[in-house]
């Protein structure tokens, strides 16, 4: 049975694997994306993005941990496919819009439950890792909240259909 370090160590490693698998996710979604508004709130969040890989691999190093190379290979396999597949697939505004608001989500998620198992631990620095990050990650859900309306119309056109 794991003690309440490792868990914390664990949940750590996989919020890094989620933003690195997220890095390769936002170059896909930048090269595709033709709205610069939104590319542009893209590229600002890569490099929020960076500084989370960054805090991150800070916390698994002082904490004498390292990320696990089978959870990154899994995110690295699972990016490329999506690349590829955003590249290919009809629609792309609508469905790129939909993946990037998801996966927001699914960042703030994580890092609410990092924090509450870091102050449990007593890890202060990584529960203040967990809110600076999220804070990014629901700054940039607001942003592609605000792009809705314009994003269904561009989507529709981009199919052909008027509404």
């Amino acid at each position: 049975m794991a003690d309440l370090n490792e868990q914390l160590n664990q949940h750590i490693d996989e919020a890094l694997a989620m933003e690195q698998n997220v890095l390769r996710m936002l170059d896909g979604l930048i090269e595709t994306t033709h709205v610069q508004e939104i590319k542009s709130d893209l590229r600002h969040h890569k490099v929020e993005t960076e500084e989370h890989v960054s805090r991150l691999q800070r916390r698994l190093d002082d904490r004498g941990a390292s990320p696990s190379m089978v959870r990154e290979a899994g995110g690295v396999m699972g990016a490329l496919m999506k690349s590829v597949a955003d590249m290919v697939r009809p629609e792309k505004i609508g469905r790129n819009a939909r993946d990037a608001y998801a996966t927001e989500h699914l960042e703030i998620a994580s890092y609410q439950l990092l924090e509450r198992v870091a102050e449990r631990a007593g890890d202060t620095e990584t529960a203040e890792v967990a809110r600076q990050n999220r804070r990014d990650e629901e700054a940039m859900a607001k942003k592609l909240e605000g792009y809705w309306d314009s994003i269904a119309e561009r989507s529709l056109e981009e199919e052909g259909v008027k509404a």
